[in-house]
């Protein structure tokens, strides 16, 4: 398992790599120097479970904006650097837990040796990131197009670059918005480094799309032990990345607790709104910090059997529906009061 093997780089008050757990990772779309809207959407984000959050540093008043930001968030601030490296040293300055840069687009070895020498002196990480769409150009030739190896000699290029300046407090990050290309590279990286990967896939898509886009490759990667943190990117509300992040790290057995919600596809016996009602206990359930399985079934027939591997259910009949504990039938409750009825029970679970 690669992920047992690589570095151990501290971000803040966090550290990803060695095995320590896979940290959910987010990027602001609100204007860096606009404080009050960034802080705001960083606490939402906080509160759905985000562990690091990105934002952008265009701007001189977006580095200084940094350092109030800050005081207003609990996790680690990184800053996402494109094209001027005056940028980068002004967010190290300004109390940048974690820069990202391509060392390729800001401007020569004279200038990365700069942000180096800044991020050396507070020992802050850098993360490397390389995506499919800013390949060199040597590379397309050399590989007879934009492949997995050119992405990977690409950034382990940009990798040596900074080693040779003695330094090494480093994260790498590659991405590529086709999918199989992405896993490629990604087994092909782990095989050259031991520096912890930022793994996601890039451009992915809206909400339906990129869900599904990342849910494909990051599950391949991160069940082969590859990757140390994670960013699932959707084009919509940044919140709905974590929710997603969550759910796939649950899913592969790499993140514990929270509740998970089943529910069965309906047919055509289903008399309630099911995909209504899944969809409120699915948001109801994300209330409770509470490790344990709640399905929702839309019939009384398949119901209690399908529910039998859930902690607790409510399956549906004709004005009325079933409470199941551990597939047991608890008591019939009227249909308008089964989210009320499970709300209660979840609410004093365990007392």
């Amino acid at each position: 398992m690669h992920r047992e093997q690589t570095k151990i780089v501290k971000i803040g008050d966090r550290v990803i790599g060695g095995g320590n757990p896979v940290l959910i990772q987010s990027m602001t779309n609100t204007r860096t120097e606009d404080v009050e809207a960034t802080a705001a959407q960083i606490l939402r984000l906080e509160q759905a479970g985000c562990e690091i959050i990105r934002v952008t540093v265009p701007t001189k008043e977006a580095a200084e904006a940094l350092r109030e930001i800050k005081k207003r968030i609990h996790i680690p601030l990184v800053a996402d650097i494109h094209f001027d490296y005056k940028m980068a040293i002004a967010a190290i300055e300004n109390g940048a837990d974690k820069i990202r840069i391509n060392p390729g687009n800001i401007g020569g070895k004279e200038k990365v040796a700069a942000v180096i020498a800044a991020a050396r002196e507070r020992n802050i990480p850098i993360r490397v990131g390389v995506n499919s769409g800013s390949l060199e150009k040597e590379l397309v030739e050399k590989y007879h197009g934009v492949t997995a190896e050119g992405i990977v000699e690409s950034a382990m290029d940009k990798v040596h670059m900074i080693e040779a300046l003695n330094y090494d407090n480093l994260v790498i990050s590659i991405k590529s918005s086709d999918v199989l290309m992405c896993v490629r590279a990604h087994e092909v990286l782990a095989r050259q480094t031991n520096y912890p990967l930022h793994v996601g896939i890039t451009e992915s898509g809206t909400l339906y799309s990129g869900n599904i886009k990342s849910a494909v490759g990051l599950g391949i990667i991160l069940y082969q032990g590859i990757g140390d943190t994670i960013r699932v990117s959707l084009t919509g509300d940044p919140v709905e990345e974590i929710k997603s992040a969550k759910l796939l790290l649950r899913t592969l057995g790499l993140r514990k607790g929270g509740i998970e919600v089943v529910s069965c596809p309906t047919c055509g016996r289903t008399k309630i709104d099911l995909i209504g009602l899944a969809g409120q206990v699915e948001t109801m359930a994300a209330e409770f910090p509470l490790d344990i399985k709640v399905a929702v079934m839309g019939c009384a027939v398949n119901g209690p059997g399908e529910a039998k591997e859930a902690d607790i259910g409510i399956a549906g009949g004709d004005g009325e529906g079933l409470l199941i504990k551990r597939g047991e039938i608890v008591r019939k409750v009227p249909e308008d009061q089964l989210l009320m009825t499970l709300r209660e029970e979840l609410a004093n679970w365990g007392k």
